[in-house]
């Protein structure tokens, strides 16, 4: 009989667990959605935040249900930022094409600037 009385007592704790990690999650949402948002003043966040900490459940339902969904909008606008931002990033790493280094280098062999040895060793590389 004890095994079972453990198992519950057990069961108990991994449902209270992942409600306070998922709570968690919430509050963290929250306050990333309230420091994210522009047109809400400094005071507005201060008092959202005060509110979290002393009434934090009933808090963060309010907040859900008042402010959910520009809190979707400003996620996804953040997260299409981000991958804007990131592409940006990748075609500045990744650097030309072969095309495009291969008129590069014909316009430095046309100016003088380089001579065709140095071109054909800058175009067998941007073909590799």
């Amino acid at each position: 009989m004890n095994f079972w009385v453990d198992f519950w007592a057990i069961l108990g704790w991994m449902l209270w667990a992942v409600v306070f990690i998922g709570y968690l999650f919430a509050l963290f949402a929250i306050v990333g959605d309230l420091f994210r948002d522009r047109t809400l003043n400094g005071w507005w966040k201060a008092v959202w935040i005060v509110f979290l900490i002393f009434l934090p459940f009933l808090t963060a339902l309010v907040y859900i249900i008042a402010r959910g969904e520009g809190m979707a909008e400003r996620s996804d606008r953040a997260a299409r930022n981000a991958e804007t931002a990131a592409q940006a990033y990748i075609r500045d790493v990744a650097g030309k094409s072969p095309s495009e280094e291969i008129a590069a280098a014909s316009a430095l062999l046309e100016s003088g600037s380089i001579s065709q040895e140095e071109f054909d060793r800058l175009k067998a590389k941007a073909l590799a």
